[in-house]
């Protein structure tokens, strides 16, 4: 017993000082070897197992987080178009305060005459709101049209863009006065312009007030190019309305304002 007591003291000794350190390197690789192999094998099970589990906690928390970030786009699409809408109202609830001559009814854009040869809008006011046949419509930008026909609950507006408008106006620096004529395209013309009369492109357009159909000096638009020809009683140019009719959403219709029907006052042709 002392000698395997004396010998085991021996082995420790020898272990502490450093000496058997490569023997028990060698000796304890296969143990190593064999419970890296356990280890990996073990690794490999348990990925089998819950690599399923977890692929499809992932797919469904994709799911949910795809969910999520639809809603906050809808919800971000959403406040945009109430921002846009606030912005609108705001301006034309400012620009009716500088006009404070007349009287307004804000509406709403409800549909577009779907005809290309007609450019008609209709808005959610009519005949129960006090809209009236021929009332002037506007925006903060400017002059957009009349009201051609109304119902109880909504009224159509024709645009000063459509074929069959005509609008008495004058020009800002001249104060001549002419007639801006529509077209099926939607582009504007003035016309009946005089060939002494200096026209630069960038003059301001203006109503004139005559023909009892608008007010007067509402802004309509400019002009982008003049076209004179000493072969014609009058010269032409062609016009850049104020108004941006892509982009119409609510409107001003001018209620104080009663047209007056001066055809009536036109002579027989009988």
């Amino acid at each position: 017993m002392a000698v395997l007591l004396f010998i085991v003291i021996g082995l420790i000794l020898l272990a502490l000082s450093g000496y058997l350190s490569t023997t028990l390197q060698t000796a304890m690789e296969p143990v190593l070897s064999l419970q890296a192999w356990i280890s990996d094998r073990y690794l490999a099970v348990y990925d089998f197992l819950t690599v399923p589990r977890d692929v499809a906690t992932l797919r469904q928390r994709n799911a949910e987080l795809e969910d999520e970030i639809s809603n906050l786009q809808k919800q971000n699409i959403e406040l945009t178009q109430q921002l846009e809408e606030a912005q609108v109202l705001y301006a034309l609830l400012d620009y009716a305060r500088t006009q404070s001559e007349n009287v307004y009814i804000a509406s709403p854009i409800i549909g577009r005459d779907p005809s290309p040869f007609l450019q008609y809008v209709f808005i959610k006011h009519g005949s129960d709101d006090g809209v009236r046949h021929g009332m002037p419509v506007v925006t903060q930008q400017g002059l957009v049209g009349r009201v051609d026909s109304v119902i109880a609950g909504a009224a159509g507006v024709q645009l000063i863009t459509s074929a069959d408008s005509v609008v008495n106006v004058r020009l800002q620096n001249s104060g001549e006065e002419a007639q801006l004529i529509g077209s099926i395209t939607g582009d504007l013309s003035l016309q009946m312009i005089p060939q002494d009369v200096e026209v630069q492109p960038g003059e301001l357009i203006l109503t004139s007030g005559l023909g009892g159909n608008y007010p007067s000096d509402i802004l309509v638009g400019q002009v982008i190019s003049v076209r004179k020809s000493p072969a014609e009683l009058f010269q032409t140019a062609t016009v850049q309305p104020a108004v941006d009719f892509s982009s119409l959403r609510t409107l001003l219709i001018i209620t104080n304002f009663r047209p007056v029907d001066t055809t009536i006052l036109l002579p027989s042709s009988e």
